[in-house]
């Protein structure tokens, strides 16, 4: 099973969006909170590229997705 990862922040509507239609597809993923975990962080600006657009949508270790319906929330990290 491929492994997926949620880039996102609490305080992205986008990333909350984004989650509830992964629990809803019923698929398994690890989430990440850009602003609250300084690791994950640095594997985002290591996958994406600036201005860093969230939510990121990762499988296993390539970025299949960048924001939700068009829309994202910009970190300045």
């Amino acid at each position: 099973m491929p492994k997926l990862e949620l880039y996102g922040t609490a305080s992205c509507p986008y990333t909350r969006e984004i989650r509830e239609w992964l629990e809803w597809k019923g698929k398994d993923f690890e989430e990440y909170d850009v602003e609250a975990d300084e690791e994950a962080s640095e594997r985002m600006r290591s996958l994406a590229q600036a201005p860093y657009s969230l939510p990121l949508l990762v499988q296993d270790g390539k970025v299949i997705q960048v924001g939700w319906q068009g829309r994202a929330c910009v970190v300045g990290k």
